[in-house]
């Protein structure tokens, strides 16, 4: 089966079955991450409370773990989601928003990755070579580092978590530490949006709700998410008509658009 009927046979899943995705994330992303996976089909949850993080998890299709804004609480809810969800067999997709940034970032994301068996993280360039131990160049939560630079890192990070990275960015590179896939699709303006990056991983929860292989959820969600922007970015003057555009554009997402657009291919 052809990578477009598959991307499109799980958006099709995604909307009859509306599976049940929580999110522990930051919140700079909450209510853009909500409706980016309302407007897909998925049904999000968020919360910031250990218990009921933890009680949800152990229901949920997919958890998607994000330490943009890692206050303590949020960091004891993403531990208690994710070990729940472990527990149950969802899997856990993980942003590790500017690790290397601060020693504090760095530890959270140490310490998440120690405890949480993850199915999917996903990160820019420079987050991903952090956390494979390689040099990396980070400016705040903004990567400086290209996304094939990252990409033999990326391979050694999957074998070494026994999951599928995918680092993300004008190429999306995604690999489980042998199969590496390519997404090509996309738009500069998506990168003026604030949380974008951050609904691409829960976007990656859905599509891994819906079952399947993680390597293809992971990059079938990416190559949904750019070519919405590619169809909300035609005519955009700005990035906040982009932002509004773009949810629609997900929305209305149909075979025939990821039959014209798609570039997904096998490295």
């Amino acid at each position: 089966m052809e990578y477009a009927e598959k991307i499109w046979a799980s958006i099709e899943t995604i909307r009859a079955t509306c599976p049940f995705v929580l999110n522990v994330t930051n919140n700079v992303v909450t209510n853009l991450t909500a409706n980016v996976l309302l407007a897909l089909g998925a049904s999000p949850a968020m919360t910031h409370a250990a218990p009921d993080a933890a009680e949800l998890a152990a229901v949920a299709g997919a958890v998607v773990l994000n330490m943009g804004t890692p206050q303590q609480a949020y960091v004891d809810s993403m531990l208690a989601a994710g070990k729940a969800a472990n527990a149950s067999g969802a899997p856990v997709i993980f942003d590790p928003v500017a690790a290397g940034a601060s020693a504090y970032r760095s530890k959270v994301a140490s310490d998440l990755l120690a405890e949480v068996n993850m199915a999917v993280v996903r990160g820019n360039a420079s987050e991903i070579l952090f956390l494979a131990g390689a040099k990396a160049n980070a400016k705040g939560v903004d990567a400086q580092d290209e996304t094939a630079v990252a990409l033999d890192g990326a391979r050694q990070l999957a074998a070494k978590l026994r999951c599928v990275v995918c680092v993300s960015g004008a190429v999306d590179y995604v690999t489980d530490g042998g199969n590496v896939l390519a997404v090509a699709n996309g738009v500069p303006m998506m990168t003026k949006v604030t949380g974008l990056g951050c609904a691409a991983t829960a976007l990656i929860g859905a599509f891994a709700a819906a079952g399947g292989d993680p390597l293809e959820a992971a990059a079938f969600a990416m190559a949904a998410m750019g070519i919405a922007g590619e169809l909300a970015g035609a005519g955009s003057p700005g990035p906040g008509t982009f932002a509004v555009r773009f949810l629609d554009a997900l929305y209305g997402l149909d075979r025939t658009d990821i039959d014209a657009r798609l570039r997904l291919r096998a490295q």
